[in-house]
């Protein structure tokens, strides 16, 4: 396994982030706990949920599930850099959602005590909140920081200027601000390279890439499908699928050509990427896993990366991408 700094930080963290999601709502709490366990044994130690992973009616069971792993002992907490996510609707009622100083503090109480554990490495907002002001969000964490509960705090889904307004705000606190940006970027969805990218390289925020095989769609998609391990259902997959066939037939081509897996050049790219500290890979199997750490084998040449840009072309940094 290779290890890198999560941002500007002096925490190591794997090249490949363990996510949770599929926990409790696809995989079953034992599958999970042996998903956890050869992580560890393949040396990956960044694992990353959240307090609304569950399920529809189960939200939190995701990190009880983490809760329950860590409780067997052996190391498992103290081997973990543990990170997970608070903004979203958690009940019926005011303040059991978004940043308030308020949800905050009961939020981390609870995320403390599903995952029975007494400190959260790395403390993410999962969504900008427009209508909390820094200064509340900040003197928030701080009060987090210094009681030990807190150790790193990130963000999730900003834009870049959200970014850049955060970092600013925690600099005139002489707070360390953000030190990772959880984000949507693959090699079909690459519209952070805009703006969120440059900014967390500026920075010094570590960027965590989720949905690294775009729900599959990189996974070598039409060759499952003409092989029929794998249908496509109906709905917003099936609809990429249709709009992108004939990049993704260029793109399982060049796989092939290579003789690697889609999915492990998908990872790959990612992990050549400036600022990527580490793609989110969500396994629902071990055999899951197994194949996404594959990709830490492969390094892509030069001539392979112009490639992957010829099929799927990204972003210059704003404003040249729009402008001269």
């Amino acid at each position: 396994m290779e290890y890198t700094q999560l941002g500007r930080t002096g925490l190591s963290v794997s090249r490949l982030c363990l996510g949770t999601m599929n926990f409790g709502p696809h995989t079953t709490e034992p599958d999970s706990h042996a998903i956890m366990d050869t992580a560890h044994e393949v040396g990956i130690n960044f694992f990353d949920t959240a307090n609304v992973y569950g399920g529809p009616g189960h939200r939190g069971r995701t990190e009880e599930i983490l809760g329950s792993w860590f409780a067997q002992g052996g190391g498992r907490r103290e081997k973990t850099v543990l990170a997970t996510k608070l903004y979203g609707q958690t009940g019926d009622w005011p303040n059991e959602g978004r940043l308030s100083a308020l949800h905050v503090r009961r939020a981390v109480e609870d995320s403390l005590r599903r995952l029975g554990t007494d400190h959260i490495d790395l403390y993410q907002m999962h969504h900008v909140d427009r209508a909390t002001p820094w200064e509340e969000i900040w003197q928030a964490m701080e009060v987090l920081v210094a009681q030990g509960k807190v150790l790193y705090v990130g963000s999730s889904n900003f834009g870049g200027w959200h970014l850049a307004q955060a970092q600013e705000a925690a600099r005139a606190r002489h707070f360390l601000g953000l030190v990772s940006e959880q984000s949507i970027y693959n090699l079909a969805v690459r519209s952070v390279e805009l703006e969120v990218a440059p900014a967390a390289e500026h920075y010094g925020i570590g960027l965590i890439p989720w949905s690294p095989l775009f729900s599959g769609i990189l996974g070598g998609v039409l060759r499952k499908e003409r092989e029929g391990v794998r249908r496509l259902a109906d709905g917003w997959v099936a609809e990429e699928v249709a709009k992108r066939r004939e990049q993704l037939e260029a793109y399982e081509d060049f796989a092939a050509e290579l003789g690697e897996e889609p999915g492990d050049i998908a990872l790959a790219w990612l992990l050549s990427r400036p600022a990527v500290t580490a793609p989110i890979v969500g396994p629902r199997t071990l055999e899951q896993l197994h194949a996404a750490v594959r990709a830490l084998d492969l390094t892509l040449d030069q001539k392979s990366l112009d490639r992957l840009d010829e099929i799927f072309p990204g972003f210059k940094p704003a404003p040249e991408a729009y402008a001269w």
